[in-house]
């Protein structure tokens, strides 16, 4: 599954300024309810995430909360809440819902976890993915499975945003 998920304020720096407070929410989540991260970019106000997901339970949008839950608990942040978002006791971080694509084949799969290391290059924070802090390229790199020099050449962004 490929995921993309928003803050309410897209010009908001939070998910990087508190990103060791998304990184505890994911890894409690993650023991609660397992997952595997094949990859995942996080920009100031949204992210994007390749899971694997256990056969036996494929229910994306319980971790999905769960993490959106603990980060904003963590931070102790609220944002502009409209009278739904306040009646619902949303602190009004997050956008309510995210974007997911099911993920189709092999090449669908590559696609997208290259659209992840090359999004923070797409959106002009720098000028090669390896040198986005928040990414899971580096894992890949250390591992082997991916060049360092990688340049992201034919990637098409008219998806995921």
């Amino acid at each position: 599954m490929f995921f993309t998920v928003t803050l309410a304020d897209r010009g908001s720096q939070l998910l990087v300024d508190q990103v060791e407070a998304l990184r505890a929410a994911v890894r409690v989540t993650m023991a609660e309810r397992p997952f595997r991260i094949d990859a995942w970019v996080v920009l100031p106000d949204h992210l994007h995430a390749v899971w694997t997901l256990p056969e036996s339970d494929a229910d994306f949008s319980v971790r999905w909360k769960d993490i959106k839950t603990r980060f904003t608990k963590s931070v102790g942040q609220t944002g502009r809440r409209s009278a739904s978002k306040i009646a619902k006791g949303e602190a009004g971080i997050w956008q309510r819902r995210f974007w997911e694509h099911h993920i189709r084949d092999e090449r669908d799969f590559t696609t997208h976890l290259r659209y992840c290391w090359w999004n923070p290059v797409k959106h002009g924070f720098v000028e090669r993915p390896v040198d986005w802090p928040y990414s899971s390229i580096h894992r890949e790199v250390r591992l082997g499975q991916v060049e360092p020099e990688w340049a992201g050449i034919g990637i098409d962004g008219s998806f995921g945003e």
